[in-house]
C-alpha cells in the first residue's frame, strides 16, 4: 500500500464553496473586518495581533512605504522602462535590492538587539545605557557598524523615530528593544566621537522586536511595506518615464576605460 501524502498548513486551504485562511472563513470572517496591515501580522505570528499591536505594526509599515529615489525605486523604474509588459518584474526588481544598505537595516537592527538582550537583562535607564555602551564598543572593537545608527540623508535626526517610540509608549509597547535601541543613540558619542541619529529603519526593527515577531522575518515586512511604495513609482513611472530617462542620462554620462 503506497504511503499517504500529507502537506499539513495552517495558512490557508479551499474547496469549491469556501476559502479557509487562519482557521477563518475568509469571505464570511475576514473580508471587510480585518486590516491587510492586521492580516500580515496574523500570517507570521499566528496571532491575532491586539488593537495596541496592530497601531504600532501598521505605523512600521508606513514608515518604511518610501524614501524617494533609492536604489530600490530605480531598479525597478528602470526595469518597467525595459519591460513595461512586466510589472512583475519591475516589483521583483525593486525587492531584490533590500539588502544591507536600504531596508535590510531592519532586521540587522533587530537581529543586533535581540542578541545584545539574550546576553543581558537590563531593567532601568542606567542599565540599559550600559548594556548600550558595552555593546558599541564591542562593536567598534570588532570593526563593525552599530545596526540602525546614521541615515544618508537624515544627518541630525530621521523623523520616523521619535514618532515611533512616542506612538509605541502610547500603546504600552516601548519594550526592552526600543529601550536599549534610544540608550545606544544615548551612549554612542562617548565611543565613536561623534553623534549619529538612530534611523527609521533600525527604529521599526527595535519596535518590530518588541512585538514578539521573529526577528529572522524582520526584513520580510520591510519588503512588504516598500511593495507598496515601489507600486507607487511604477504608477508614476507609467506617466513620466524616468527610468527611460535615468537610463539616457548614464548612457550618455558613461565614461569607457580600458
Amino acid at each position: 500500500m503506497a504511503e499517504e501524502l500529507s502537506f499539513p498548513t495552517g495558512i490557508g486551504t479551499s474547496d469549491a464553496d469556501r476559502i479557509r485562511l487562519l482557521g477563518q472563513d475568509l469571505a464570511a470572517d475576514l473580508m471587510g473586518k480585518v486590516g491587510f496591515g492586521e492580516l500580515a501580522f496574523w500570517l507570521v505570528a499566528g496571532r491575532r495581533p491586539t488593537p495596541s499591536e496592530t497601531r504600532v505594526f501598521e505605523a512600521v509599515l508606513v514608515a518604511l512605504a518610501d524614501h524617494g529615489f533609492t536604489p530600490t525605486a530605480i531598479a525597478a523604474r528602470v526595469t518597467y522602462a525595459s519591460a513595461p509588459e512586466a510589472l512583475q518584474g519591475a516589483l521583483a526588481a525593486g525587492l531584490l535590492g533590500g539588502g544591507s544598505r536600504f531596508l535590510g537595516v531592519t532586521e540587522d537592527c533587530g537581529r543586533f538587539l535581540a542578541g545584545v538582550l539574550a546576553e543581558r537583562s537590563p531593567a532601568t535607564d542606567a542599565d540599559f545605557d550600559a548594556v548600550a555602551l558595552e555593546a558599541v564598543r564591542t562593536q567598534r572593537e570588532a570593526g563593525k557598524f552599530v545596526p540602525g545608527l546614521g541615515h544618508p540623508v537624515h544627518k541630525v535626526r530621521d523623523p520616523r523615530t521619535p514618532v515611533l517610540i512616542a506612538i509605541a509608549e502610547d500603546e504600552g509597547l516601548r519594550g526592552p528593544h526600543l529601550r536599549l535601541f534610544e540608550a545606544i543613540g544615548r551612549v554612542h558619542p562617548e565611543v565613536l566621537g561623534r553623534t549619529l541619529p538612530l534611523n527609521g529603519a533600525g527604529v521599526c526593527g527595535a519596535a518590530l522586536a518588541d512585538l514578539g515577531l521573529p526577528v529572522e522575518m524582520l526584513r520580510g515586512f520591510a519588503l512588504l511595506a516598500r511593495a507598496a511604495g515601489l507600486l507607487g513609482h511604477l504608477a508614476e513611472e507609467r506617466r513620466t518615464n524616468l527610468g527611460l530617462e535615468i537610463y539616457r542620462t548614464v548612457d550618455r554620462n558613461a565614461k569607457y576605460t580600458s
